[in-house]
Order: C-alpha cells, then structure tokens, then sequence
C-alpha cells in the first residue's frame, strides 16, 4: 500500500466517525423539563474529527494529486480546512457564511479556470453545501441539509474522476447527515403529537 492510500484511508475513517458522532448537548437548566443546548464547538468531540479528518484529507488530496489525480480534490480540502477553522472558532453565522461564500466563490472561479466539463458544476455545488454545512451552527437541520447535498455532489463527482476514497466517504457522510435529518424530525413529531 502506497502513503497516500493509507492517508486517504485513516482521514476517511475520522471523518466518517465525526459523521457519525452524535451532536454534543448539555443541559440549560435543571430538571427533566430542562432544554438541551449544544456546546460551544471547541468542546465537540464531533466538531474535532470533522476539523482533524479535514486536515489529514488535505494530505491525501496533496498526496493524491501529486500522484496524477484531480486538483479539484485539494481544493476541496483546502476549502473544509477554511470552514474547519470558522467552525471551531464558533464565528456568527453573520460573519463566517459571507467569508466562506467569498472563499468559495474564489475557488468556483478557480474552479471555472481547470473546467474539465459538468463534472466540474457537480463540483462546485458539492464544494459550495459542505462549506456552508461546516460553518453553520452546529444541530441544525440546515447544517445536516447543506452537508447531506454537498456530499451527495462530491460523492457523484468522484465517482466521475474514479476517487474511491473521496466517493465512498462522502457517501458515508450524506448518509449520516441525511439520518440526523430523520432523527431530528421524528424527534419533532414525537414532541409535538397531533391533537
């Protein structure tokens, strides 16, 4: 096994447990009535393999690239390490989101300029949903929406350029985000019964 296989490999399997990993919450108040509020992301074991998986990605993708595969895919990690550090730093939505869609619109354009057909849109939608899903607040059905479609269109992009590991992990990721999208809606019904 090559060095990029296996950091592919070890990336791969800490992002699809930061996936997995269920949202951190604590109490506001006390007894059983009291609401559960997420913890500041720094203090998420969730947010920390999201932003260390992204990092070790960056490497694959380095590795990868250098290797004869797509620049698209460094691009992409470069990205999810911008947002890793918004998300972390727990930075308003109001002032991460505008930043993000800057960067990402500069890396579209970037993006534009390696065109290699419409595989390259399917790109830069999927690069587009899982930059805004990394910076939004964390345990919201917009963050869990905008990370389930932009893994989707990573997922079918690398399946175009025949990345096993970027494909399989992002199926893993929309499969796990589109779940805590059921889960937080059954969670809401059961809640709030029909009278």
């Amino acid at each position: 096994m090559d060095f990029a296989l296996i950091t592919g490999i070890i990336g791969s399997i800490i992002l699809v447990a930061g996936a997995a990993w269920p949202e951190a919450k604590k109490p506001s108040g006390k007894g059983k009535s009291a609401a559960l509020k997420t913890i500041p992301p720094v203090k998420s074991i969730k947010n920390w393999l999201f932003a260390i998986g992204g990092l070790v990605m960056l490497g694959y993708a380095i590795l990868n690239f250098l290797q004869g595969g797509a620049f698209f895919f460094v691009i992409l990690q470069i990205f999810i390490v911008l947002t890793s550090i918004f998300m972390m730093l727990d930075t308003p939505d109001k002032i991460d989101v505008p930043i993000t869609a800057l960067a990402g619109a500069g890396l579209v354009v970037w993006s534009f300029f390696l065109f290699e057909g419409w595989s390259t849109v399917v790109f830069i939608l999927g690069l587009c949903g899982v930059g805004i899903g990394y910076v939004m607040q964390t345990g919201t059905q917009r963050r869990n929406i905008a990370l389930t479609v932009g893994s989707a269109f990573i997922a079918i992009f690398s399946y175009f350029e025949a990345n096993w590991i970027f494909f399989w992990i992002n199926i893993f990721f929309a499969i796990f985000s589109a779940y805590y999208i059921y889960k937080a809606f059954v969670d809401k019904v059961s809640s709030n019964p029909p009278r």
